[in-house]
C-alpha cells in the first residue's frame, strides 16, 4: 500500500535471542521464514507484529499467508514492554477502531489490541511523498542542465550554436527534462469519457491538464466530497452546466490533477504548514469542505492551500483502504485470540499470569 523510495534491505544476520528457537523463526502455518527487522531487540523477526498488552499476547504476522504465529509465553514479557514503549514513543498511528490500532515504526507495522492513546497523523505518509517529489524535481533540473551543457559544448566546438542559442538551451534544459518526465507519468488528460453539457449538448471527451487552472471545485453530495466542473467552451456556462464530475470519478480526477499540478513536490516546511491546516480544520473531510464551501477555481488556491488539499484528498483515500484492512485485521485478531486463550490456558486467572510475568522479570 505504501510507496518506498529505497530498495528493501537484505535480512540482517545478527544473532537472535536464545529464546527464539528454530521453530519460532518460521510461520507456524505455512513455514515461511520471518523477515528480520531492525527496530526491536527482543523480537527481531517480522515486518508486522501484533500484541495485546492486557492479556500478554504477542504474535508475528506472516508476510506470505498473513496468519498470526503466537510467541512462547515465557519469553514475551520483555518483548511486550519493548513493543509498548516503541508504539508510545516512536510509532505513528495510521488508523484504529475501538478494538485495535495499526501503527508504523520505521520499517515495521504494529497491530496493538486496544485503542492507542495517540492522535491520528495519517497525513505524514503523503507528506513524505511530496518531499520526495521535491528532491526528484531538483535532480531532474540538475541532470537537464548538465545535458544542456553537453549540447552547448558540442555545438560550440562545431561552431553551429550562437550566443542566443546557448542562452536558450542553458535556461530551458532542466525544464524540458522535467516536462518530459511529467508527460511520461501523467500523459495529457486527467479524465476521458463521454459526457455532454446539460445546457447546449456540447460533447466532452477529455479534461486536459493544461486546463486545470480553470477547473472549479464545488461541494459534493457526500460528507467532504468535491465535485469538479469545467466550463463549457460553446455556451460558456460554468456552475450549472459544462462538464461536472461527481463521486468517485471526481475524487480520482482531482487526485490526478493535484499530483500533476504539484509535480515539483513541496518543501518539508510547506508540508508541515499544510498539515497544520488539516489539523486546524479537524479532519481531511473538514478541510475539503472548507476549501470548496463557496466554490473555487483550482488556479485560485494558494500554494499551501493546494498542497493541503492534495494531502487531504489522498488521506481520505488511504483512510478508506486502511478501514478495510483494519476490518480484516480485527477478524484475524478475534480468531487468533480464541486460539491463544486455549494455548495459554485461559482457565488460569490473569492475575497468575501477571505474577508469572513479575517473577520472570525479577529473575533476569
Amino acid at each position: 500500500m505504501y510507496r518506498r523510495d529505497r530498495q528493501p534491505r537484505a535480512p540482517r544476520s545478527l544473532p537472535l535471542p536464545n529464546w527464539i528457537e528454530p521453530v519460532y523463526r518460521r510461520c507456524l502455518v505455512c513455514s515461511s521464514p520471518f523477515v528480520a527487522n531492525e527496530e526491536l531487540e527482543r523480537v527481531p523477526l517480522g515486518r508486522r507484529l501484533a500484541f495485546d498488552p492486557d492479556r500478554g499476547r504477542l504474535w508475528v504476522v506472516c508476510g506470505t499467508c498473513r496468519r498470526w504465529s503466537l510467541m512462547p509465553i515465557d519469553a514475551r514479557w520483555e518483548a511486550l514492554d519493548e513493543l509498548e514503549k516503541l508504539t508510545r514513543d516512536r510509532a505513528r498511528l495510521l488508523s484504529q477502531t475501538d478494538n485495535i490500532a495499526l501503527l508504523r515504526a520505521g520499517r515495521i507495522e504494529v497491530v496493538r489490541v486496544g485503542r492507542a492513546q495517540r492522535t491520528e497523523e495519517a497525513w505524514w505518509r503523503y507528506g513524505r511523498e511530496l518531499a520526495a517529489r521535491r528532491r526528484k524535481w531538483k535532480q531532474l533540473g540538475t541532470v537537464g542542465t548538465v545535458a544542456a551543457g553537453a549540447v552547448v559544448l558540442g555545438g560550440w566546438a562545431a561552431g553551429g550554436v550562437s550566443l542566443f542559442g546557448i542562452w536558450l538551451i542553458m535556461n530551458n534544459g532542466g525544464d524540458t527534462l522535467r516536462d518530459g518526465a511529467r508527460w511520461l507519468r501523467f500523459g495529457t488528460s486527467a479524465w476521458r469519457g463521454e459526457e455532454r453539457c446539460p445546457s447546449c449538448d456540447h460533447p466532452f471527451r477529455a479534461l486536459d491538464y493544461r486546463d486545470r487552472h480553470g477547473v472549479g471545485l464545488f461541494p459534493g453530495s457526500g460528507d467532504g466530497d468535491v465535485d469538479l466542473v469545467a466550463r463549457c467552451p460553446r455556451c460558456g456556462l460554468y456552475r450549472d452546466a459544462g462538464l461536472r464530475l461527481t463521486g468517485d470519478e471526481a475524487t480520482r480526477t482531482l487526485r490526478r490533477i493535484l499530483a500533476y499540478h504539484h509535480f515539483a513536490g513541496a518543501s518539508e516546511q510547506r508540508v508541515r504548514t499544510a498539515s497544520r491546516l488539516i489539523q486546524e480544520a479537524g479532519s481531511a473531510s473538514d478541510l475539503q469542505r472548507i476549501v470548496v464551501r463557496d466554490g473555487k477555481r483550482l488556479g485560485d488556491l494558494g500554494r499551501t492551500g493546494g498542497i493541503a488539499l492534495e494531502i487531504a484528498a489522498n488521506e481520505r483515500n488511504e483512510q478508506h483502504l486502511l478501514e478495510l484492512e483494519l476490518a480484516e485485521l480485527e477478524a484475524h485478531w478475534r480468531r487468533e485470540e480464541e486460539l491463544a486463550s486455549i494455548i495459554d490456558g485461559e482457565l488460569t486467572p490473569l492475575p497468575l499470569l501477571e505474577q508469572m510475568r513479575r517473577t520472570l522479570k525479577a529473575a533476569v
